[in-house]
């Protein structure tokens, strides 16, 4: 599962152990062996990181651009 947090100073990537600054977003997600899933171990990843392993993404929205920690719909499977 996958949490959109923001940082009190107080958290490290586990990825690239950076320390993530008062008020930089981050995101826990649940992995088991590097893979997603819904209950495991919480791991901390930075923006760069999470942008890197596809978790999070930049998107468009009313004009804007915006970060987002969800995964993009899969319409064709509905």
């Amino acid at each position: 599962m996958r949490r959109g947090c923001m940082s009190l100073g107080e958290v490290k990537c586990d990825i690239c152990k950076r320390n993530i600054p008062y008020p930089e977003r981050y995101l826990v997600v649940d992995e088991e062996g590097g893979v997603e899933v819904e209950k495991g171990e919480a791991v901390h990843y930075c923006i760069e990181c999470a942008l890197q392993k596809n978790y999070a993404r930049y998107k468009e929205e009313k004009g804007e651009r915006i970060l987002t920690f969800f995964s993009e719909p899969n319409i064709a499977s509905e």
